[in-house]
């Protein structure tokens, strides 16, 4: 190695560390990331409290993660280096074995957890004068288990729905839906998002219909692509570039639903299909509008006068524009925004049937099902 080459590496290696330091300071602080949609870690101050429990490092190291400059950029160069040595997983994301399905990591919680949670919807359905219908809808990480890389530890391998069945008392009405999306026609579930497709929703409104008995409406009108450019929150996690994106459809008629949306407390008027957002990064929000505490629909032509309260997470609102067909009123409820009991609710709006409604990996780690037995 000669002096000259010696130096450049040098220089080249302070230009990096220095460089990107600097850029550090200059450039203003993200507050969401659109690539990966969700909240960035910001900088906390420290105390005298923080710097002694060790806690201040730990939300630094978040915030320099984060914040670090060209992020998106890196997590895609980071994917690119893990495929060309062979690694099957980037940022806690498996890579597929057909090079275009992409897996986050699922972790199923302990017994006690799981028996702990389930035991909040049991809690709601002895409280409930009605009946009350539970549900967990499986990773795709189990439904596509064949598309998963070998030996891939964090995935679900059944046994969580399985488990939430015999620890439901029987009121709930526990609804298995591990099966009902092992169809080979049409993708149950976007490749690059961890949410169900239109055409996955509709295969869960089948099943949990059956299961609560409500009947079941046929759509008059066939899918309808609305999208071919989506790439969902797995996606953005992984950096995977070489994945092509998926496609969106909606399927139920927008003229037969009232929706209304309860984003800030208010009333205001929404749309099944928002689809606006199909210009934005977070594609699925499309439906329902996204997250909100409360959102309800109406239906003057449904097949049946009776209201429905969903308990929901997102997964819900793909399924919704389904039972709008069946039910006069859909009310769907979501724990993270909405505080009050849930039996004053259903009182109040003369609700007949509730349904709680969740993925696997969303009810292993939502931190508000303690609502359920409120009241």
């Amino acid at each position: 190695m000669t002096k000259r080459y010696s130096i450049f590496i040098t220089v080249l290696f302070c230009l990096f560390i220095f460089g990107f330091g600097i850029l550090f300071f200059l450039l203003p602080d993200k507050e969401f990331s659109e690539q990966e949609n969700r909240y960035l870690a910001q900088f906390k101050a420290p105390t005298a409290e923080t710097l002694v429990s060790g806690k201040f490092m730990e939300s630094f190291e978040d915030y320099v993660v984060d914040q670090f400059p060209l992020r998106d950029g890196w997590i895609n160069l980071k994917a690119w280096g893990e495929r060309v040595l062979g690694k099957q997983e980037n940022n806690k994301v498996y890579f597929g074995t057909d090079k275009q399905t992409l897996f986050a990591h699922f972790n199923k919680p302990t017994d006690e957890e799981l028996a702990k949670r389930v035991g909040f919807v049991n809690t709601l359905a002895s409280k409930a004068e009605i009946p009350v219908h539970f549900a967990l809808i499986p990773d795709k990480s189990f439904v596509w288990a064949d598309r998963l890389p070998a030996n891939a530890p964090n995935v679900d391998d059944g046994s969580m729905i399985a488990d939430a069945g015999e620890l439901a008392s029987g009121d709930p009405n526990f609804i298995d839906l591990s099966e009902a999306l092992n169809i080979a026609a049409n993708d149950p579930f976007y490749r690059t998002d961890h949410h169900w497709t239109t055409h996955g929703a509709y295969r869960g409104y089948i099943a949990l219909s059956n299961g609560m008995g409500t009947g079941l409406t046929v759509p008059k009108y066939e899918p309808q692509q609305v999208s071919d450019a989506f790439y969902g929150t797995t996606y953005s996690s992984a950096g995977a570039g070489w994945v092509e994106p998926d496609v969106i459809h909606t399927w139920i008629d927008e003229s037969t639903v009232e929706v209304e949306r309860y984003p800030e407390g208010k009333p205001v008027p929404g749309e099944l299909y928002d689809e606006s957002f199909l210009a934005k990064k977070d594609k699925y929000s499309m439906f329902l509008g996204g997250n909100q505490p409360l959102c309800i629909l109406r239906n003057e032509n449904a097949a049946t006068d009776q209201k429905l309260l969903i308990v929901r997470d997102s997964y819900s609102d793909s399924i919704a524009p389904f039972f709008a067909q069946d039910f006069a009123e859909v009310h769907l409820i979501d724990l993270r925004y909405y505080k009050a009991p849930l039996t004053a609710y259903i009182a109040q709006n003369e609700i007949d049937q509730a349904l709680v409604l969740y993925s696997n990996a969303n009810f292993a780690t939502d931190q508000n099902l303690f609502l359920l037995g409120l009241g």
